[in-house]
């Protein structure tokens, strides 16, 4: 099963505020469960997980099960939550009632607006001990600079799966110094066998409008150094990859930057991992 383990879907004015940036016009506007499917189907994806969009508050998640719900190409949705709310189990099981909660196989919050520390907090470590006793996992939306805290809330949790996304948000544009400060700070998480990573959101850390190829395959490659294909997993990061690239260009430009794949390596990445961490139903 071909899965894209990572998109948004949002509705224009409905608490995005992040996308008021001038440089985000392209971005705000509705993007809706029709037009996914589109985008899907043109490039042969079975099935996709949804992930949250950056409104944090926990009615989001209510409108993302809603659309999994009516749209079987949704296999999971990954929503938000607080981890250091003190109601947030009730959180969760509130959101298994919900319709299209049985689509529910993950919780992120947006930890790269964060303190540096602020997984090593208490609250938060008995948070996402709570997400992964749910039997839901955590995607880590983080810094360059936090990955160092991420390495360590996942090694004390080694019950909890972690995902990566974006493989941390290197800084693509700052060249050799940015991919040597990446490497050294993506190494620790990645030793931890329970976290993965997707290669997504690449392309717009990058120059949005002169980015090659080129730029993506050292992270590419060492991603699959670091990881191995049995945790990476592909997201296009639809539609904030428009900001740099159309759908199809995007994911096309990942895989070549992976370069040769055997089939096992190229299934795993395509789907496999996706399917097994998130735990999606067939």
């Amino acid at each position: 099963m071909i899965v894209d383990a990572h998109h948004h879907l949002w509705a224009a004015d409905a608490g995005y505020t992040w996308l008021d940036a001038p440089d985000l016009a392209p971005i705000n506007r509705t993007f809706t469960p029709a037009m996914l499917t589109a985008e899907l189907a043109a490039a042969g994806v079975a099935r996709s997980v949804l992930v949250e969009g950056g409104r944090c508050d926990t009615d989001e998640a209510a409108v993302l099960l809603g659309h999994a719900a009516d749209t079987p190409e949704i296999a999971g949705v990954v929503a938000w939550a607080d981890p250091a709310s003190p109601e947030l189990a009730s959180t969760l099981a509130g959101f298994r009632a919900l319709p299209g909660g049985d689509r529910l196989v993950g919780i992120r919050a947006q930890v790269q607006g964060e303190d540096l520390d602020y997984l090593d907090r208490t609250d938060v470590r008995a948070g996402l001990a709570t997400i992964g006793a749910a039997g839901l996992a955590f995607d880590l939306v983080v810094r360059v600079d936090q990955l160092a805290s991420a390495a360590r809330a996942a090694d004390a949790l080694p019950s909890v799966r972690f995902v990566l996304d974006h493989l941390g948000k290197p800084r693509i544009m700052a060249g050799a110094e940015g991919l040597a400060e990446w490497r050294a700070a993506i190494a620790p998480l990645a030793s931890c066998p329970n976290v993965a990573a997707k290669l997504s959101g690449l392309v717009t850390e990058a120059d949005w409008q002169r980015w090659t190829v080129d730029d993506l395959r050292p992270y590419a490659s060492s991603a699959l150094e670091f990881f191995g294909a049995e945790r990476l997993m592909l997201g296009s990061d639809w539609p904030v990859c428009l900001l740099a690239g159309d759908y199809g260009a995007v994911r096309s430009a990942m895989l070549t930057a992976l370069g040769g794949l055997t089939a096992t390596e190229r299934a795993a990445i395509l789907g496999d991992t996706a399917s097994r961490v998130y735990r999606l139903s067939a």
